[in-house]
Parts: structure tokens; C-alpha cells; sequence
């Protein structure tokens, strides 16, 4: 899908991006994770042609994007940043509708997309589609940003720490709600960020950089039980394994054993059980499908050390 061969980008006598080379593959999750300053933000900008590489060559579903119109380039990639940048003098309905207007959409089709997109970021058409960006909340104004970006229905989303100015009790549910969007669309995601439990939440892989190169690209499994050196291993500080286990739905690994009790919500994870179970004493916690126990908590926490070695 997205292919970056040997790219640089320098400013002056700075290095941001130094001969990089990525692939990121149709429909995958690829997270960019690494310190300020290391490059991760300047790389989305080069993939989306907002600044000008030094060397190399960046390809889109095999295409040059040097020999991609601006048109076709939006078409093809949605962007989304850390400060929105919704237009304020627009209602959220005109800044959903900016890129299928220039895309000359009829507007029968313009309509009926924008109250597609904001009941799939969970935002009642009819009530906020009239609204002005003045009105909207950190997490409401983040939600119109995922949705203007994929209005036009992209193939890649380039997203640049969207999450980052929101309270973390909504950035988590807003982190959870996009990545049940991403896996129904089956988009290819590009995501930036500094925060490592995020990587880990969300990736299919996480590449992680530093001083303009990459260290080390892999699983977030196989990151966090085997970092490539102690720059990685330094990152995460060894609590990469309960953020692992966030990313397990319970459900999947019930046990056919029911308890007499009210069950843990049906998104729940492995991570719920496990804080259930310090906090109760309990050693079988239920699930809306059967039940789970400390000891297979336990296999299933072991098991990705185990397959990893």
C-alpha cells in the first residue's frame, strides 16, 4: 500500500528523516511511536506531500506520489491532527463536506455521507451536523476530525496524535471506538505518537524511531518481550505486558463455566479480569459467555512470552 525507499529529509545542516525505509501494508495498523524530535510527525508529512524529501522515493498502491495531483492524493489519503483543524467559521456539516465538494460530489451524496460518517464516530446526525466547532468538546471536535477525514472515503489515514489533547478517560474510549472503525473499514492507518500504551492499544505494528531512523518495527508483542535494544526496552519501562493484555477481549478465551454472578461488560479485557481479580480476591470471574480463572489468566498472559521465544 504505502512503500518508503531510502527517504531523507533535511533542514539545513538537521537531519529529521535519515535514508528511511518502510512498508506499510494494505488494511494495516502501523504505529509510528518515538521521542520529540525523532522525525516520526516530518515522515507523515512527507507520505502526505506537505513537505518536500531531500532523496528517495515514497510509492502509493505503486504510484509515485511526485506524479499524484493534490486531488488525487486527497482522495486517496485522509489526515488527521492533534489540533483538529476544523474551520471555525464552518458548521460541522460544511467541514465534514469539504473534501467531497472539491471531489464535485453531488450534494444529495455530500448529505447523505456526512450523517453516515458522523453516526459512525457515534454523534447524532441531526443534532451536530448544525453545530460550529466553537460548540463542540475536545472529544466531540475529535470525533468531527475522524470523520471529515474519511468522508471521502480514503484508502490511508495519516493521523498525527489525534488523541493528544483529550482527557484520558475520553481518549481511551476514543482510542477503543477507532479501532473497532478501522478493523470494520478496513482502512490503512498511519498512526503518530509519543505515548506507548497507545501504540500498544492500537497497533497491528509499532515502528519505532529515533533521531530520524527506525530502531526496531514489529508486533506489539514481540516489542515488549523482545526489544531489539535498551533504547526500546527503556521506552516501555516493563509495563509493556498489562497494555497487552488490553488489546484481548475476554470473551475470546471464556471458559464453558458459569458463575452465579453478574458478568464483566461484553468489551471487556483481559486486563479487566485480571484488575477484577486483584481488587475482589476472586480466582473464576464471570463473562457474558461462560467464565474465566486466575490459572488460565495466567496461561494466556504466559503464552505470548512462550510463542515470542
Amino acid at each position: 500500500m504505502i512503500n518508503i525507499e531510502h527517504v531523507t529529509k533535511k533542514y539545513g545542516d538537521f537531519t529529521a528523516v535519515n535514508d528511511l525505509s518502510l512498508t506499510v501494508e494494505s488494511s494495516e495498523f502501523l504505529v509510528i511511536l518515538g521521542p520529540s524530535g525523532c522525525g516520526k510527525s516530518t515522515l507523515l508529512r512527507l507520505i502526505n506531500k506537505m513537505i518536500e524529501r531531500n532523496d528517495g522515493v515514497i510509492t502509493v498502491n505503486g504510484e509515485n506520489i511526485d506524479d499524484l495531483k493534490g486531488v488525487q492524493l486527497r482522495k486517496t489519503i485522509g489526515y488527521v491532527i492533534q489540533n483538529i483543524g476544523l474551520f471555525p467559521h464552518m458548521n460541522v456539516y460544511k467541514n465534514i463536506a469539504t473534501v467531497p465538494r472539491l471531489l464535485k460530489w453531488n450534494e444529495d451524496t455530500i448529505a447523505k455521507r456526512v450523517s453516515d460518517m458522523l453516526a459512525l464516530v457515534g454523534l447524532e446526525p441531526t443534532i451536530y451536523q448544525v453545530k460550529t466547532p466553537a460548540q463542540l468538546s475536545g472529544g466531540e471536535a475529535q470525533r468531527i476530525g475522524v470523520a471529515r477525514a474519511m468522508a471521502s472515503d480514503p484508502e490511508i489515514l495519516l493521523m498525527d496524535e489525534p488523541f493528544g489533547a483529550v482527557d484520558p478517560i475520553n481518549r481511551l474510549r476514543l482510542q477503543k471506538e477507532f479501532r473497532k472503525i478501522q478493523r470494520k473499514l478496513k482502512k490503512t492507518v498511519v498512526f503518530v505518537t509519543h505515548d506507548t500504551d497507545e501504540a500498544l492499544l492500537l497497533a497491528d505494528r509499532i515502528c519505532i524511531m529515533n533521531k530520524g531512523e527506525i530502531v526496531q518495527v514489529d508486533t506489539p508483542e514481540n516489542i515488549v518481550l523482545h526489544p531489539k535494544n535498551d533504547f526500546v526496552k527503556d521506552f516501555f519501562k516493563e509495563e509493556g505486558i498489562l497494555t497487552i493484555l488490553s488489546r484481548k477481549p475476554a470473551v475470546d478465551y471464556a471458559e464453558p463455566f458459569e458463575l452465579d454472578e453478574n458478568p464483566l461488560h461484553q468489551d471487556a479485557t483481559m486486563r479487566d479480569v485480571l484488575l477484577t481479580m486483584l481488587t475482589t480476591g476472586q480466582e473464576r470471574v464471570s463473562l457474558i459467555n461462560g467464565s474465566i480463572s486466575w490459572d488460565a489468566l495466567l496461561q494466556i498472559a504466559g503464552s505470548d512470552v512462550h510463542d515470542s521465544e
